[in-house]
């Protein structure tokens, strides 16, 4: 993210706001803050800025230096490797369960993919990535929790490349809409085909041919810009192993993803 200020246009990034008032656990809406200790919270707490999150803002752009950490409390942030002919191919996407910014975990200082704003608008909270670090090192608890995050997010990548090598499209298609729900909490979701082509990496109408045979199934309904989940159990189904073992891994080291 950028040094500078929040803009309203839709190809900047954006950073930690001005002071606010103090934040206690209660008032967050993002899973990973709400599950430190206390104390590790409090660590965080001062230096944590609400920031809005706006659908198709860019939050990183892959080799910019790593300037800060965001807790999304909403949205989706679709994390994009970049190929050498401008191409941009989804590898995972993170919301109110995880943070963008984890590279930094890993001793990474710049970023290593294209992040931006999918979903809806919402908020998220910010640090500046030397605050972040100090705090982290400071505490093992702390960085314990983030990097197990950082962990299930990697098995997330994982499962993408095995969904892209061995299904259909309407298999690929039901695995990112359960993706999508889990993380903004709702039976609906607003996605473009557009959006859900870029995430799949195929063509708007291998999109659309796939969310009419979803529909045709009564796994879904389809309107513009929204898709609602009617039967979870059938998209499982299509989306096989390729779903369930990275959210599983979310729950038994981190807790329920809701």
């Amino acid at each position: 993210m950028s040094d500078h200020a929040w803009p309203s246009s839709t190809n900047r990034h954006p950073t930690v706001g001005a002071t606010e008032q103090a934040l206690t656990q209660a008032d967050v809406g993002n899973l990973l803050l709400r599950r430190l200790s206390a104390g590790d919270f409090e660590v965080l707490a001062p230096h944590l800025r609400r920031v809005p999150l706006k659908v198709d803002t860019d939050l990183a752009t892959a080799g910019h230096p790593i300037t800060s950490l965001c807790f999304p409390e909403g949205a989706v942030a679709g994390f994009l490797d970049v190929l050498g002919d401008g191409r941009r191919l989804a590898v995972g996407i993170v919301g109110r369960e995880g943070c963008v910014g984890w590279p930094l975990l890993m001793g990474y200082d710049r970023w290593p993919y294209d992040v931006s704003v999918r979903g809806e608008n919402s908020t998220a909270l910010c640090i500046d990535a030397d605050r972040f670090s100090t705090a982290s090192e400071s505490s093992s608890t702390l960085r314990t929790l983030l990097l197990r995050f950082a962990g299930t997010f990697a098995v997330q990548m994982g499962r993408t490349i095995v969904s892209n090598l061995i299904h259909s499209v309407e298999r690929r298609t039901a695995r990112w809409i359960l993706l999508y729900r889990d993380r903004v909490c709702s039976e609906e979701i607003l996605v473009t085909h557009e959006e859900l082509g870029l995430m799949l990496g195929v063509r708007r109408q291998s999109v659309t041919d796939a969310l009419h045979l979803l529909e045709g199934e009564g796994a879904i309904r389809n309107s513009r810009g929204r898709v609602a989940v009617r039967d979870r159990g059938r998209l499982e189904a299509l989306a096989a192993e390729t779903y369930g073992f990275a959210e599983a891994e979310y729950h038994r080291l981190i807790g329920p993803m809701k």
